[in-house]
């Protein structure tokens, strides 16, 4: 592994960014609600943090989680060290409200608080009231202060579940700076050998191919799935294609084909975030009969009129990952805009799938789509031509659905990984 380099120049240009980012997230507090949460939640934190901390005399691990996508990433491996190191406090912190807000609650954490901005004061005030003896970075999030105040103290560091792509800027010939975050890691585990190998290609060799924790997630969430009757009545023994994650983009997509799709089919929808006039709109727009969830659960609700609908729109948070194991097929929506959500959930029941185009960072998406399990679409023609053949043909569809749940079984295991990488951290002196 490359030595240490101090870069104090481009470290004080990186500190500058965040303070400037800290005063524009301030300013679009009073108008933005995300912006709002995540300035009110950093308000007075280390001083709850000392509050807290106060008197605790048991070791501390730390797992960080840019937002709630990575939490649930990270979920098994906090569960697994919970159960092996049970006199450990867990110290969970996000970076982002929509992980924080949702997550606040969390049972299997001891402390959760924001992370503080990457600043040196803030990295050293919380590593020094957290005192954790080891801290875990859920794939993303490299910050730099934070890094070298637990590479200054030795403390052990560990980012799991990392993919490294050949665009980052540790891999750009001005990335040295940022390549130096890399340094400060006991161990890197990634998701697959290219990672490992563009690693190499910059002299950094603190890498494990542990695979991604997401695998034994979804797995956790499959065996402990939820019946759903309502959607087990709305099926009523009819082909169903549930849609995960809707954004306004996919519907433009899926719409036409809803209305245009000749053969019997149930539709369940999950919108990504839920507006009642974004969902009332979509209903005008769909021919079909619909309703949603929400009105299922009233007093003078018929239940026994459910089976007449067509598309049931469901209008919570916390449902999804059970409502897939009704469907026959499975569209997974954010592909037409900045990514796809996670297609995983879906494929653990053994279902074919669906997404747009922009998938390229997601391996498993790649991996699935070259397997002939996923079939990634632009339009709405290109989604009927796929569709289609899998629909009338019940083989073809068995074997797209088996695919997916195969590639899930396969890939489950990297949490033993991270904690066979854990157990080694304590049992070796750490100084480097």
């Amino acid at each position: 592994m490359p030595q240490i380099q101090h870069y104090p120049l481009y470290a004080t240009f990186y500190t500058i960014s965040i303070r400037l980012y800290q005063s524009i997230l301030k300013a679009a507090a009073p108008f933005h609600p995300k912006a709002r949460l995540a300035v009110q939640g950093r308000q007075q934190l280390l001083e709850k943090m000392r509050v807290q901390f106060h008197n605790n005399q048991a070791p501390v691990a730390w797992f960080h989680a840019a937002s709630l996508g990575e939490f649930e990433q990270g979920r098994p491996v906090i569960e697994a060290f919970r159960r092996q190191y049970p006199n450990f406090k867990i110290l969970l912190t996000f970076f982002s409200p929509s992980g924080y807000e949702i997550r606040k609650n969390y049972a299997g954490a001891d402390y959760i608080f924001y992370l503080p901005f990457d600043t040196p004061e803030n990295a050293k005030q919380f590593v020094e009231l957290a005192q954790p003896q080891i801290a875990f970075f859920i794939k993303y999030e490299f910050w730099y202060n934070y890094l070298r105040e637990l590479h200054r103290r030795h403390i052990p560091t560990i980012a799991f579940s990392t993919i490294f792509r050949p665009n980052q800027l540790f891999f750009k010939p001005y990335g040295g700076f940022y390549r130096n975050f890399l340094t400060y890691f006991h161990r890197l585990l990634v998701q697959n050998q290219a990672s490992v190998d563009l690693l190499e290609s910059i002299g950094v060799t603190n890498v494990t191919l542990a695979g991604d924790t997401r695998f034994d997630r979804v797995k956790q969430v499959a065996d402990a799935k939820k019946d759903i009757p309502i959607a087990q009545a709305f099926k009523a023994n009819t082909p169903l294609l549930v849609v995960g994650s809707a954004w306004q983009t996919d519907m433009a997509v899926l719409i036409p084909f809803l209305n245009q799709f000749p053969h019997p089919l149930k539709v369940i929808i999950a919108p990504h975030e839920i507006h009642d006039d974004e969902i009332e709109r979509w209903r005008r727009e769909l021919r079909q009969a619909s309703i949603r969830f929400s009105e299922t659960q009233k007093p003078e609700f018929n239940q026994s009129t459910i089976p007449s609908f067509n598309i049931l729109f469901i209008d919570n948070i916390g449902m999804l990952s059970s409502l897939y194991q009704y469907g026959e097929f499975a569209y997974i929506g954010g592909a037409f805009g900045k990514g796809l959500h996670n297609i995983l959930e879906a494929a653990t029941f053994g279902v074919p799938l669906f997404f747009g185009p922009n998938y390229g960072k997601f391996q498993e998406a790649i991996d699935l789509s070259q397997a002939g399990a996923a079939f990634p679409v632009t339009n709405t023609a290109e989604l009927e031509a796929a569709f289609t053949p899998l629909y009338i043909d019940p083989a073809a569809l068995a074997k797209a659905g088996e695919l997916s749940r195969q590639y899930v079984v396969r890939n489950i295991g990297a949490t033993d990984t991270v904690m066979q990488v854990v157990k080694q951290l304590f049992t070796q002196p750490t100084n480097r």
